[in-house]
């Protein structure tokens, strides 16, 4: 949140990986997805999606219809 402040961000995307390699969302990267989608609401910034990487693969929460 602080770094959208402090970019004047209007939306976002976040990204990160799985180091064991599995692409496929766990309920904590869905749990915090929705806090941060929440929070950042509160200062009108749109996430756009968020994207978790394993190897080789990517899975979209937009996709998903989880946003």
């Amino acid at each position: 949140v602080k770094r959208a402040l402090h970019h004047n961000a209007a939306a976002l995307i976040l990204a990160h990986n799985h180091p064991s390699g599995v692409a496929e969302p766990s309920r904590a990267d869905e749990s915090i997805t929705l806090r941060l989608k929440e929070a950042l609401a509160l200062i009108d910034v749109r996430v756009i999606d968020h994207f978790v990487i394993g190897d080789g693969q990517s899975v979209s929460f937009a996709e998903r219809g989880l946003l």
